[in-house]
């Protein structure tokens, strides 16, 4: 969720400072595409949750490959 949290943070930021010269519909394409990046880092953080969280639950019953 950190990671998350930066990576907005940082998209937000660089947005903010790319948007000073620039017309209202490339900020308006600059947003959307920030927002599918952050949809996409969300994605991927959920999905590498959930593998260590299957990889974690395998380990403790003790059926881990290892």
């Amino acid at each position: 969720m950190k990671k998350i949290s930066t990576a907005f943070a940082v998209a937000l930021g660089a947005a903010a400072l790319a948007a000073c010269n620039q017309s209202p519909q490339e900020q308006a394409a600059d947003n959307i595409e920030a927002n599918a990046e952050n949809a996409a880092d969300t994605v991927r953080a959920e999905g590498e949750n959930a593998a260590d969280a299957t990889r974690n639950g395998a380990d403790a019953d003790g059926n881990s490959a290892n």
